[in-house]
């Protein structure tokens, strides 16, 4: 979920109707044979408007509409009607971030019999979707563990910002680093995940609290200058923002407080404010998911399912993340690098 400026604005062409950047859109209501399929995110953040290229460009090669919806705010219940809505306008197949995958499992279901669900980036595993097309989250979250511990070598306190621990990808986030933190091993079942308390040290690190914001970017930045009054005293601090907003939020908090280069801050999605923060030196460095092939992933699987084909694949499909650092050292990604492969994903939805 991520906030990008401007500069990385992608320019397609979207209306109720669909989202097909390469065909105008509407043309299976204006009774064209092309099926119809949607998407539907889990809030309204800039960073499913990669995701949104992805199925324009993926409507456009795969011969379908796609209609994409951003639930505003992001709650369950909008997300529902959303859902619903599209179900009754025709669709064949549904892809779907889901907001608490406890409490709409049976809603899923019930949409699951009348047309083909998928879930992408968040996932309901005890649902009757197809399949699952995202990351790795709990495998992410190591790779968070990872980073804080190169940044604190030596222990230190650590803060957790997050829109919703309801959502399955936030708890797995946080539960990875954790147990990296811990040096446990992964669970059996990460999609069982029970979290574990604040509070408590993890290894050398002592994780003083997880801050959510209900996918706010107000609250983020309140619980971000919260967190750094509360711990002003803390010589080794490390906050850690799990959703694409929550990063600027914390180096916006840093920087109003004077804290810039005093507290360690590692990220996650590829927010312009966070690239920028990761090339100045002031993020440590980002998780990288990929929203874009979220978008040509889903759109793809949806029009072979709208037209007839039986689904027989592996029902967990994930798309590779990647960590971004400023210059690229040891398996990473330099952000400059990772900029012009944003810029790539803009023209190829044009």
């Amino acid at each position: 979920m991520s906030r990008l400026h401007i500069l990385f604005a992608l320019p397609l062409v979207v209306t109720l109707a669909g989202c097909n950047s390469n065909k105008p859109t509407g043309t299976a209501a204006a009774g064209g044979d092309r099926p119809k399929v949607g998407f539907v995110s889990n809030n309204a953040f800039d960073f499913w408007t990669y995701a949104q290229a992805g199925c324009a460009t993926a409507a456009g090669e795969n011969g379908v509409d796609c209609i994409f919806k951003k639930p505003d705010p992001g709650d369950a219940a909008v997300q529902k009607q959303i859902i619903d809505d599209l179900v009754n306008q025709g669709v064949k197949a549904i892809a779907v971030s889901v907001i608490d995958p406890t409490n709409q499992t049976g809603d899923l279901d019930a949409v699951a019999s009348k047309v083909s669900l998928v879930t992408v980036d968040n996932d309901a595993p005890k649902s009757k979707r197809l399949c699952y097309i995202g990351t790795n989250n709990y495998a992410a979250g190591r790779e968070v563990g990872k980073l804080v511990k190169q940044a604190m070598p030596d222990g230190g306190t650590l803060c957790v910002f997050v829109g919703q621990m309801e959502a399955l990808n936030a708890r797995q986030r946080r539960q990875g680093m954790l147990d990296e933190l811990a040096a446990k091993s992964a669970p059996g079942d990460i999609n069982a995940i029970e979290s574990t308390p604040d509070g408590q040290d993890y290894g050398k690190y002592k994780l003083h609290r997880t801050y959510t914001d209900q996918a706010s970017g107000n609250k983020a930045t309140d619980n971000a200058s919260d967190a750094l009054i509360a711990l002003a005293g803390e010589k080794n601090l490390c906050l850690v923002g799990l959703w694409a907003y929550n990063p600027p939020a914390i180096l916006n908090a840093a920087k109003k407080q004077n804290k810039l280069g005093q507290v360690k801050i590692v990220g996650f999605d590829e927010d312009d404010e966070t690239l920028q923060g990761v090339s100045a030196g002031h993020i440590v460095a980002t998780v990288v998911q990929d929203p874009y092939h979220f978008g040509t992933e889903a759109v793809k699987l949806m029009a072979k399912l709208a037209k007839g084909t039986q689904f027989t694949g592996d029902p967990i499909h994930y798309v590779p993340h990647r960590v971004v650092t400023k210059d690229g050292n040891n398996g990473t990604v330099a952000v400059a690098k990772f900029r012009e492969e944003l810029f790539g994903y803009k023209r190829s939805a044009r």
